[in-house]
């Protein structure tokens, strides 16, 4: 009888303590951006707005920062800031292209799939909210109907730390494999993004830049149509190399490129640095997951910039049939295998924080030990930043 009494206290203390532990989350709470339901993630360093409709990251600030400047694109309010009339229903900040990475098919088109992938356009429904001792915990997902996929992505954030960690599965609900095509559509943009301000480093050596044909319309191109390069110096048109880590001093052009990641690192990197105002974007993910990074250098001469840090399994942002077609590139495969009635997954973490003076290039970005160290080798300067989760 006391032994058994014994147990039933323990269960009910065991009950409580979790009861305590496992609560729903003050860290996320409702919310509008840009008048569209959102949700917002924050700890004490770092604020998170998440679209519910499309799930972008819309909205990435610190908490201590009184200019709560966001690195990340917002299309609306440049469109807003120019006078011009906002674009209906475009993603913002960082998005996730799946099953799709770029236009359709015209019997795509036909049949409704829109480009970039349905996961951008799709209601996101939250399965789980949660705390849990100091992890804020946000599970969301949706269902891709005219690809017949189910997305789900899991969302920490860890009190005391700069870090996001973000883990997603694509799940096949046919009975046959296929191909897919998956990007992380990170884009930054103005004010952060400032001509000679603003420099992008990552963990890459062999690039190429986008085919391309003269458009009379349209931004100008700086650089060679289809031609391979050593990152970070691209062939321009006019001869000389160009040094793409920075937007151009008086912008006025439009070019892709593409650059394979690292493949003698199991993790790799791409920042984005504003030197002046000492504030530092970075993502970490796994190089066989995501082989490639696109950059889209969108430059006019109003300032009302665009960049992208397109991580993905595909060179370029192209119709599915010239994935398919194109198979690799530099070696490396330009699309992943989804098998019958099964899941994938993927893991990436995102930082944001402030740079030590004279900090002006990331050289190395790394885990070690519970911490992701950032560093300037040049200029001997190392960012440690906790970083306690697996992923």
């Amino acid at each position: 009888m006391i032994l058994r009494n014994c147990n039933r206290l323990a269960a009910l203390v065991l009950a409580s303590f979790q009861a305590m532990a496992l609560v729903p989350s003050q860290e996320i709470k409702k919310d509008i951006f840009e008048a569209r339901p959102a949700l917002v993630l924050s700890n004490d360093r770092l604020q998170l707005t998440l679209l519910t409709q499309g799930g972008s990251f819309a909205d990435l600030t610190l908490r201590d920062d009184p200019e709560r400047l966001s690195p990340l694109w917002n299309p609306i309010r440049l469109a807003r800031e120019a006078g011009r009339t906002p674009p209906a229903g475009f993603s913002i900040g960082h998005f996730v292209c799946v099953d799709g990475f770029g236009p359709v098919s015209q019997e795509e088109e036909a049949a409704g799939l829109p480009g970039h992938g349905e996961a951008h356009t799709q209601p996101w429904e939250t399965r789980a909210s949660e705390k849990s001792r100091q992890v804020a915990t946000i599970t969301l997902s949706t269902r891709l109907p005219l690809v017949q996929e189910l997305f789900t992505r899991t969302i920490r954030l860890v009190d005391g730390e700069n870090v996001l960690y973000v883990e997603s599965q694509l799940e096949n609900l046919l009975s046959f494999d296929r191909p897919v095509c998956w990007a992380e559509h990170a884009t930054i943009g103005s004010p952060f993004l400032e001509p000679g301000k603003t420099v992008v480093d990552m963990s890459a050596r062999r690039a190429k830049t986008r085919p391309h044909e003269v458009r009379p319309d349209a931004l100008p191109y700086r650089l060679v149509s289809s031609q391979n390069f050593t990152w970070p110096l691209a062939p321009a048109i006019n001869g000389q190399q160009v040094d793409l880590r920075a937007a151009p001093a008086s912008p006025n052009s439009l070019d892709h490129t593409t650059c394979l990641m690292d493949p003698e690192r199991k993790l790799v990197f791409v920042t984005a640095l504003h030197t002046e105002k000492r504030l530092l974007l970075g993502y970490l993910f796994k190089r066989e997951e995501y082989p490639w990074l696109q950059s889209w250098e969108h430059y006019p001469a109003d300032l009302k910039m665009a960049r992208g840090l397109e991580f993905g399994t595909q060179p370029f942002d192209v119709p599915r049939r010239d994935v398919i077609a194109t198979n690799s590139m530099f070696d490396t495969a330009t699309y992943r295998w989804l098998p019958a009635r099964s899941k994938i997954g993927s893991s990436f973490v995102l930082f944001y924080t402030r740079a030590p003076e004279g900090f002006a290039r990331v050289s190395d970005v790394r885990l070690e030990r519970g911490s992701i160290v950032i560093e300037d080798q040049n200029a001997g300067k190392r960012i440690t930043l906790r970083a306690s989760l697996d992923w």
